[in-house]
């Protein structure tokens, strides 16, 4: 996989439909359930249907060295190879974010696919199906989100990293106030 192609396609198909409204826990770690939908790249006219969760580990004043971890995302080397960095001794795809200035939270990125569909019909349709099942359910937890199908994997870290963003300032905040709370018990 050629990671430039790859990125540059996620970052202009990739679109959150629908944001995780529930916020991210700030001292503990996070399941983040999600939905992504892909046009079939087999089946013209049919949606594939990836669900899973990401676990975001929690937040820290003190953060690990600044070298983000990918577990479960199945990025290749190349397609010959079929070679997983979803370790951290892997940094080609750390490099690749770095070179091009994106930085990510020293934190451990943990992602399980739990199914894999196919929804019968066009991308638009599958989209609005989801959201009404996702309303109907009163679901605020389970984000929505479209991105092209070869490189599913970017398209997960946008979400993500947009769900981190969102909670940042909050974070911060209830960080300081419990690290003040706990000097002043002293």
């Amino acid at each position: 996989m050629d990671l430039q192609s790859a990125w540059s396609k996620a970052l202009s198909n990739t679109e959150i439909i629908r944001s995780r409204v529930q916020g991210l826990l700030t001292f503990k770690d996070t399941m983040v359930p999600y939905m992504l939908l892909s046009e079939s790249t087999v089946n013209k006219g049919d949606t594939v249907v990836r669900k899973g969760e990401i676990l975001v580990e929690k937040p820290s004043l003190i953060l690990p060295p600044n070298i983000p971890q990918f577990e479960g995302f199945e990025f290749e080397e190349d397609s010959d190879h079929h070679k997983e960095l979803d370790n951290p001794g892997n940094s080609a795809i750390v490099n690749f974010f770095l070179v091009r200035g994106v930085t990510l939270p020293s934190l451990k990125y943990n992602n399980k696919t739990l199914s894999l569909d196919i929804y019968e019909g066009k991308l638009k349709d599958a989209v609005l199906h989801y959201l009404d099942q996702l309303e109907k359910e009163e679901n605020i937890q389970t984000g929505l989100l479209i991105g092209p199908e070869e490189y599913w994997q970017f398209s997960l870290l946008i979400f993500i990293s947009g769900q981190i963003v969102k909670n940042a300032d909050s974070d911060v905040k209830r960080l300081l106030e419990e690290y003040k709370k706990k000097k002043f018990e002293k």
